[in-house]
């Protein structure tokens, strides 16, 4: 399973995408950035988004994506798909014909460029070629985790999320996890931040790393711009062997 990081930070910096990452080519993992990262002809293989939750620096490559498909020939609509709350937010408040136009209507009803679909809660399910487990995670709006694999290998993707327990329980003991994408925003001196905003730090990474699938890589993203630095030397500290800070554009295989 291949794994390409389009945006790997918690925010826009210069050369510094949010968050969105692609799994084999047609899968996007969080939408923070997609027609910055990916060429027409890439965009156009885009066949499902599998949406964390509605945060902008998670959501926002949805709506230029959709631009640049609705001036194009028709093609199979892109599906956009989380638990319930996160696709009502998506329908209510991006695309809505006030931030911005309703794709799912657009060039009709009957032939969109986007459909949204809502996931079962803590069930898997299949998107594309891949099983997908939205779970639960600790963040400021409603937020979801994923499990996510093809039937021999596979990740959990965190979302944002400050300390959290379903999410690993329900990966815990599952042979074909192979990494953890995790976020991290904020280094350890703004951790009264990091716990209001609903995210991790260096500190409580080391804490979260006991409560992982055992031995698993653990990948970090959503270092916010500003403090990539001082946060990344920090990571540095915990555990070399087996965290590392994912390097936007390259591409990881699961």
């Amino acid at each position: 399973m291949k794994v390409r990081v389009l945006g790997a930070f918690g925010g826009e910096g210069l050369g510094q995408r949010p968050s969105s990452f692609l799994v084999n080519d047609r899968v996007l993992v969080d939408a923070g950035n997609v027609t910055g990262a990916l060429t027409v002809k890439e965009q156009l293989a885009v066949e499902h988004a599998l949406i964390s939750h509605s945060h902008l620096d998670h959501t926002c490559g949805l709506a230029y994506l959709a631009e640049t498909l609705g001036t194009l020939p028709p093609r199979t609509p892109v599906t956009i798909a989380s638990a319930e709350p996160v696709v009502n937010a998506l329908r209510t408040s991006m695309f809505n014909n006030v931030l911005w136009p309703d794709f799912s209507r657009i060039p009709s009803a009957e032939q969109p460029v986007l459909r949204f679909r809502s996931l079962v809660e803590e069930a898997e399910q299949r998107v594309g070629d891949l099983w997908v487990t939205p779970v639960a995670v600790s963040h400021t709006v409603p937020t979801f985790g994923f499990i996510v694999h093809d039937g021999d290998t596979g990740f959990v993707y965190s979302g944002d999320t400050g300390p959290t327990v379903a999410l690993w329980k329900a990966a815990r003991g599952l042979r074909s996890i192979r990494a953890v994408i995790l976020e991290c925003a904020y280094p350890d001196r703004l951790g009264d931040l990091a716990a209001i905003a609903g995210h991790l730090t260096p500190a409580l990474v080391r804490r979260e790393l006991d409560k992982l699938p055992p031995n698993v890589p653990v990948w970090i993203f959503h270092v916010k711009p500003q403090y990539q630095d001082e946060t990344v030397e920090e990571l540095s500290r915990i555990d070399s062997g087996r965290v590392l800070v994912v390097e936007q554009d390259k591409t990881y295989v699961v």
